[in-house]
């Protein structure tokens, strides 16, 4: 599976223990970055690229990293064809997969331990969407809006 990741600093260390986890789980992971550790800078730009990214490569899951993983959901929203959920308990991560066909989670790096927060991403990678003629009818919905401005 094609997985796009990135963080600001909050996520840094975090992002990198990820990257080899799920390599070794063997995905494809693309780093978006940060790169190097940098306390001061800001998390839109590595978000609104994963987000990108997913778009571009249909089937593709992105994996977006905060403090709490709410500015990251927003802004990775940003980007036509994201549907990214923030998710924080085992639920929340199936949900998102099931009810939303979410291509992005979003995490916060400050809420869970990283083994909390691999098991919440590897559950929201491993559960398919339902397929659901409501939930489908629902999503259309929502990329209607994203393009039109109403429904």
């Amino acid at each position: 599976m094609q997985v796009h990741i990135g963080t600001d600093h909050a996520g840094f260390e975090l992002k990198n223990r990820l990257v080899e986890a799920l390599k070794a789980k063997g995905h494809e992971v693309t780093d978006h970055g940060a790169h190097t550790y940098d306390a001061l800078d800001d998390y839109p730009p590595f978000c609104t690229a994963v987000g990108e990214a997913v778009v571009a490569a249909p089937g593709s899951f992105g994996i977006v990293i905060g403090g709490s993983g709410n500015g990251e959901q927003i802004a990775a929203n940003k980007v036509k064809g994201v549907r990214a959920a923030l998710v924080w308990n085992e639920d929340t991560a199936k949900l998102a997969r099931q009810h939303n066909d979410a291509n992005v989670i979003s995490v916060g790096a400050r809420q869970h331990t990283e083994d909390e927060l691999e098991h919440l991403i590897d559950l929201f990678l491993a559960e398919p969407f339902s397929g659901d003629e409501r939930h489908v009818r629902r999503i259309e919905k929502i990329a209607t809006f994203e393009t039109t401005g109403a429904y």
